[in-house]
């Protein structure tokens, strides 16, 4: 059974974290630590970006480096947001199967429950994917613009959203199957398929971008 929580995720400390991720509760899962690795990829970009600012060497790239690291850590903050709400969605599934149903009036009201938790547990991987494109985004535009010391920082910081970008898709598609909506279930699929085919492409052509240039 989920466990009931009074803190949020994202403000626990990371040996307590792993603990209960480790632990038989079946929430914080696979879609919370998704959005772990976007938060981690966003901060990533945001430390790159705040080690370029300031620099004489890439005096023509502080603009560029500004905007990235207010939107990183935007965006990072976001992310983290996403790890309790992809908890909070799965027990809000979790709630619903719990209703009875031993008349025709409460079997419908569950039903309906049922479907509402299982689309805002969609939503919720489907919003984290969407973020992990942003944060690919931001990453690519730091390659050769910041800090030449920072490059290394940048291919990781694409592994963690691509990480992120894959664990939301699987998320999602874990949860299709339940939305009452065939329809609904068709766009959330398209465009999911679409977003996550970009951030694998846009990953893989960073972190070759980053492989060559540490190679040099």
């Amino acid at each position: 059974m989920p466990k009931e929580r009074t803190f949020m995720l994202s403000e626990m400390k990371i040996n307590d974290y792993i603990d209960l991720l480790a632990s038989d509760a079946p929430a914080p899962g696979g879609g919370s630590a998704s959005a772990l690795c976007g938060a981690q990829g966003a901060g990533l970009c945001a430390m790159v970006a705040a080690l370029t600012l300031g620099k004489k060497k890439y005096e023509e790239h502080q603009e560029l480096c500004r905007d990235v690291y207010e939107q990183a850590r935007t965006l990072s903050e976001r992310m983290c947001a996403l790890i309790d709400e992809d908890t909070e969605a799965f027990n809000r599934v979790s709630a619903a199967f719990k209703l009875p149903k031993a008349t025709d009036g409460e079997k419908a009201a569950r039903k309906a429950a049922i479907a509402e938790a299982t689309l805002g547990a969609t939503m919720v991987p489907l919003d984290t994917l969407y973020r992990a494109h942003d944060g690919l985004e931001l990453a690519k535009m730091l390659i050769g613009k910041s800090n030449t010391n920072c490059a290394s920082d940048i291919g990781v910081a694409a592994l963690n959203l691509v990480s992120c970008a894959c664990g939301a898709w699987l998320n999602i598609l874990i949860n299709l199957g339940g939305i009452a909506d065939a329809e609904k279930a068709r766009e959330i699929r398209e465009k999911g398929q679409h977003v996550l085919a970009e951030c694998e492409s846009m990953g893989g052509d960073i972190y070759a971008a980053i492989l060559k240039q540490t190679e040099e």
